[in-house]
């Protein structure tokens, strides 16, 4: 595992407390965050929020090693089995994408890894970034907790460029056993 990664662990433990081990995996892992919350919670489903094409601005460009103004798709989520456990944002650039693979994305609520499965896209996550955010008023409506936020944020990468740049997000109180 990438030492950046091992030492951001240890600074949210050193900030907010130790963390149990599902919320490590679940901020380290280089796999499907669907697949894993479908052995923990149960089979999981997710509510679409805000799913929009839009151009990208300079930052959003730039994460996606992307020229300004091409046109992404911009995704918000909540996953759960029924209340929400994460929500994730999602920037994906259009002409990346395959007509199939698009239209699953924009037509129905289902997680991106059962997208990338479905699909057979070889590809893999690489994780940029994994801290602690405090809890905005957004989160306090979306979870009904009062928590710091655990979040993490990757890259799926498929034939080397970047398919799709994805923040996850939960609240620290979740997955503590």
């Amino acid at each position: 595992m990438d030492q950046n990664i091992v030492d951001a662990i240890k600074k949210i433990e050193s900030d907010i407390g130790k963390l149990s081990s599902a919320q490590k995996i679940l901020l380290t892992t280089d796999g499907s965050i669907t697949a894993i919350l479908d052995i923990l919670k149960g089979h999981v489903h997710i509510e679409t929020l805000v799913q929009e094409f839009r151009e990208a601005d300079s930052d959003v460009a730039e994460l996606l090693s992307i020229d300004k103004g091409d046109n992404v798709n911009y995704r918000v989520i909540l996953m759960g089995p029924g209340e929400p456990l994460m929500h994730a944002v999602s920037y994906i650039p259009v002409k990346r994408l395959d007509n199939d693979f698009k239209d699953d994305l924009i037509k129905a609520d289902i997680p991106i890894g059962r997208i990338l499965k479905k699909h057979s896209i070889e590809s893999r996550r690489e994780i940029k970034k994994v801290y602690v955010e405090d809890m905005s008023d957004e989160m306090h409506d979306i979870f009904k907790v009062n928590s710091p936020m655990l979040t993490r944020t990757y890259n799926i990468i498929h034939n080397g460029e970047i398919l799709i740049w994805i923040k996850e997000t939960f609240p620290y109180s979740f997955f503590r056993d």
